[in-house]
């Protein structure tokens, strides 16, 4: 994360330098132990009374379950105990719990200091959020002092780079972090090499080059997932070099990206698509649109639900990470609750579980209207509706090859949050449901 910036990043103070550990077991047989992501089961209920109203209507969209794209892997946000306090147990809960008034979340993201000294900060959140079903991955922002040397970036001299001689040295010092949080219980799923290695006035810069050389001669040793190169503005320039070297590659198992200040026109990735066969495409970082703001506004927040919809059908993003869970401008405001920003996530994180497949269906099929669907177990089937317009709008909806009787659905407007909804009858494979002014709804079949 990056110093405020309206649209960009945000982050908090510098930290100590510290040392490393003992070696840790090879990672590439590590990971070959390890399995998919497990499916997690979302608990749903039979939704209860809305009103229904005259509205706009739009040609029927179909929901065909063999029309798959990426696994969805989660949702989520950094907890940061050094910058801002950690979670409270109660929390935590808010967080990682999928049950009334909590947000389902089931990805972490946390902080490699440079300093071991700070390392077991990380442990209490981690620990519950895994209880609770989450994968948990890390981030660092500087290596230990030792390894740094200073060197003039543009109009920055004290500018920080990790010295050449020392990109094996560093390797072991994230494995060391990888081990301590096994150690005390928490198996991480992936660690970065480094957050925003392209937007490090206050951290440690990257040059495209320096990140390749890490990941073909160093990262095969760490023993977890692997994740790069965390551009701030997923600048496809940063990791070009990456996909187009075949051993830098090859270490690489997740290309992450944070997204503060790009445009819709660039979430698409054609190289990605092209070569990173057999990797994951996550976006580790952002807010949206802006850190200055209350996250209860509204209707601003609803362009929350655009953009998390636009990362996951424009960009095929695996996984969506918030900045902090907790904080004004977060989907957890101070006093814990919700804000609105929050709920707009929660349509996402606690309907479209863990292993849940994206499937392909119109995205924009009428004005201000933006659907994506997913595909659970048995006949689960996920489907969330983002009306920026301001008029209620009617959709109906076909659903191919699926037997549901009926619908659950959940609505979020300048009013109501996650509130429960009518159950919709399915008749002969079609239903058609009301899309209020300025809403999210999500829709469950069975």
């Amino acid at each position: 994360m990056s110093s405020h910036r309206s649209g960009s990043g945000s982050t908090g103070p510098q930290i100590p330098a510290g040392s490393t550990e003992p070696q840790s077991p090879s990672r590439r047989a590590v990971l070959a132990t390890m399995g998919a992501l497990p499916v997690l089961a979302a608990t749903t209920t039979p939704a209860v009374g809305a009103p229904r109203s005259p509205s706009l209507a739009a040609a029927a969209v179909t929901v065909d379950p063999s029309a798959t794209r990426q696994t969805i892997r989660g949702f989520g946000g950094m907890n940061h105990p050094l910058w801002i306090g950690d979670l409270t147990a109660a929390q935590r809960e808010t967080a990682f719990g999928n049950g009334d008034g909590q947000l389902g979340f089931s990805v972490l993201r946390i902080f490699v200091s440079e300093d071991r000294a700070n390392w077991s900060r990380e442990v209490a959140t981690a620990k519950r959020a895994v209880e609770l079903g989450a994968t948990v991955f890390a981030s660092p922002w500087n290596p230990p002092a030792q390894m740094v040397e200073t060197f003039t970036h543009g109009s920055q001299t004290n500018a920080k780079r990790l010295r050449s001689s020392m990109y094996g040295a560093y390797a072991q010092h994230l494995n060391d972090f990888v081990t301590f949080m096994r150690n005390n219980g928490v198996n991480l799923y992936a660690i970065s090499v480094q957050n925003e290695p392209d937007y490090a006035q206050d951290w440690t810069w990257w040059t495209p080059a320096e990140m390749t050389r890490f990941l073909r001669e160093n990262a095969g040793s760490i023993s977890t997932k692997v994740i790069a190169p965390e551009s701030f503005q997923y600048v496809k320039s940063f990791s070009d070099p990456i996909l187009n070297d075949p051993a830098a590659l090859a270490n690489m198992d997740i290309l992450g990206a944070h997204l503060y200040g790009t445009s819709f026109q660039n979430f698409p990735y054609p190289l990605f698509k092209q070569k990173g066969a057999g990797k994951e495409l996550w976006m580790t970082e952002v807010y949206y649109p802006n850190s200055s703001d209350s996250a209860d506004l509204w209707p601003q927040a609803l362009d929350v639900g655009e953009h998390v919809h636009r990362a996951l059908v424009d960009a095929e993003f695996q996984a969506y990470v918030w900045w902090y869970i907790r904080r004004g401008y977060g989907p957890m405001r101070e006093d814990g609750q919700i804000s609105k920003r929050g709920a707009a996530m929660a349509h996402f994180a606690k309907y479209v579980r863990p292993g849940h497949v994206r499937i392909a269906v119109t995205a924009n099929p009428q004005s201000n209207v933006y659907l994506s669907a997913y595909r659970g177990s048995g006949s689960r089937l996920v489907i969330v509706a983002v009306n920026k317009g301001t008029s209620s709008v009617s959709q109906q909806f076909t659903l191919v090859n699926n037997a549901s009787t009926g619908v659950s659905s959940w609505l979020t407007d300048g009013s109501r949050n996650l509130a429960a909804q009518s159950r919709i009858t399915v008749s002969n494979g079609s239903f058609t449901a009301q899309l209020p002014a300025r809403s999210l709804t999500t829709f469950v079949t069975g």
